[in-house]
């Protein structure tokens, strides 16, 4: 009892001790120095900071990123020393090139570069496109259909079919024999790399020997002009006499593609050397199924849809510079022909383009200028007309009619690049208009082609004007020149009875 009671004055003595602190602190708070005061609560902070306890941190594991696209596989063969003797092999022929099975595909958000700050960026959404690829019967149904109605894109023409395609087309022998004489000027002009170069120096079996060729560094647009002469002749790096040097060409650009992420042109390349790009990549992996061109073809017109300029919805040199209409025709055949090959494409990128065309057309769309609507001319003309063409437009349409009349009208010219374009929206609409077109057209080139030494098959005299040939020379003169006299079964006529309208697929 006295321990309970002596602890009993104890608790109270302190707690009456404690009462106490807060008047004697605050006394003496006030009669300290500022000092001393501002000491105190840094004292008072400290020790509060202590006091708290932080939970240490959990080492985190390092965490390993797996791609979801497959193992890179599949390279194309190597080139063995059997290739003929003007088609030397050299250490560095690029042998190891891989081609993926399937590419990732990402959804890439481009921005602007144009002034208007209320347009909305563009934003690329596809969807894993897995292993289909397309039938042999569904290629191109309804325009460029290499092959015509012996396979489309799915497969090479057979010479009886193409000789029926030739006779009722309007071709004949000497226009058939102009264009094999061409190939075989393209693979006297192929560098051992597999690729081809305008400046035609640079060919060891040729070494300027040709006269135009020029230094424009451009690889994969020489490269691109050189192969589809081939692929509208049927032939590929599967199927016909030329494979070896087909698959060299293939590989050189498939690689370009590869290691530039999509982007096929380097140097002195631009836009124009992209679309040429998609369109060889995109027409070789479709007629020769072949899987491993799926993913440079896929990559290359991903680049192109990336590219698109957001605000205007066409392409020019550059990625996201307002467009032009002669690029924009290359982008968008490369486009079709990706489509039509069962590669994805972006219908929102396709409606764009559509809306540059109106931007830049005029007499309601039966003229086109360069950049806006002043400035048409014929290849504008031609090259607006096609793609609207391919974009949906009938063969009644008023527009279409009034300009096709105005472009048969004026007759072919020394202007391969107009010519081009003019011979296939002539060739798609058939008719009076086409027969005299081709006749004048057929029988000019087949005059103008090179008949001796080593620049036989090539054209570049009689046919040098235009857009393009002062800068790429002899080698682009000589694939227009070429496929336009492939074009009897190189393209389907659209409005044709065999020919199914389709346009690009949701």
């Amino acid at each position: 009892m006295a321990t309970d009671s002596a602890r009993d004055d104890g608790n109270r003595a302190a707690v009456e001790a404690a009462r106490a602190i807060p008047g004697a602190l605050a006394g003496w708070l006030k009669q300290a120095p500022a000092w001393a005061v501002s000491l105190l609560v840094h004292v008072i902070i400290l020790l509060s900071m202590a006091l708290v306890v932080s939970q240490t941190p959990t080492e985190e594991k390092a965490r390993v990123i797996v791609s979801g696209a497959p193992e890179v596989s599949d390279a194309f063969e190597e080139f063995d020393a059997a290739l003929p003797e003007d088609l030397p092999v050299q250490e560095d022929t690029p042998d190891d090139v891989v081609m993926a099975d399937v590419v990732p595909i990402e959804d890439v958000r481009v921005v602007s570069t144009a002034d208007d700050v209320d347009a909305a960026p563009l934003a690329v959404e596809l969807s894993d496109f897995g292993s289909e690829t397309a039938p042999p019967t569904d290629m191109l149904a309804a325009v460029g259909a290499i092959g015509g109605t012996a396979g489309g894109l799915g497969g090479r023409v057979t010479a009886a079919s193409r000789e029926q395609l030739v006779a009722t087309g309007g071709g004949n022998s000497q226009s058939e024999a102009a264009v094999e004489s061409a190939l075989k000027w393209f693979i006297k002009h192929q560098l051992p790399d597999g690729g081809w170069s305008f400046n035609l120096k640079e060919c060891p079996g040729c070494k300027g020997e040709c006269s135009h060729g020029r230094t424009r560094d451009d690889r994969c647009g020489a490269t691109a002009l050189a192969l589809l002469p081939f692929l509208g002749r049927g032939y590929t790096h599967k199927e016909g006499p030329y494979k070896r040097q087909l698959e060299a060409g293939l590989t050189f650009l498939a690689g370009m593609t590869i290691k530039g992420n999509g982007r096929a042109y380097d140097k002195e390349g631009s836009l124009y050397s992209q679309g040429l790009a998609g369109i060889v990549l995109s027409e070789s992996y479709a007629m020769s199924q072949d899987k491993r061109l799926q993913a440079p073809a896929q990559l290359a017109l991903n680049f192109i849809m990336q590219a698109q300029d957001p605000v205007g919805g066409g392409w020019r040199y550059a990625p996201k510079q307002p467009g032009d209409t002669s690029a924009v025709g290359w982008q968008l055949m490369a486009l079709k022909s990706g489509n039509m090959a069962y590669l994805q494409v972006d219908p929102r990128v396709v409606q764009k383009a559509s809306k540059f065309l109106d931007e830049v057309q005029s007499d309601d769309g039966a003229a086109y200028g360069y950049i806006d609507s002043k400035t048409p001319g014929p290849a504008r003309n031609a090259v607006g007309l096609l793609c609207r063409m391919y974009l949906g437009w009938k063969k009644n349409h008023p527009a279409l009619e009034r300009g096709v009349a105005n472009l048969a009208k004026g007759g072919p010219s020394t202007d391969l690049y107009h010519d081009y374009y003019a011979t296939q929206v002539l060739h798609h609409m058939e008719g009076e208009q086409w027969v005299s077109w081709n006749t004048t057209m057929r029988d000019l080139l087949v005059s103008t082609q090179a008949k001796k030494g080593h620049e036989a098959g090539s054209w570049y005299e009689g046919v040098e004007g235009g857009h393009g040939a002062e800068a790429a020379g002899r080698l682009y003169c000589t694939s227009l020149a070429t496929m336009i006299l492939e074009v009897y079964y190189r393209h389907l006529p659209i409005y044709g009875e065999q020919s199914v309208e389709e346009e690009f697929r949701e």
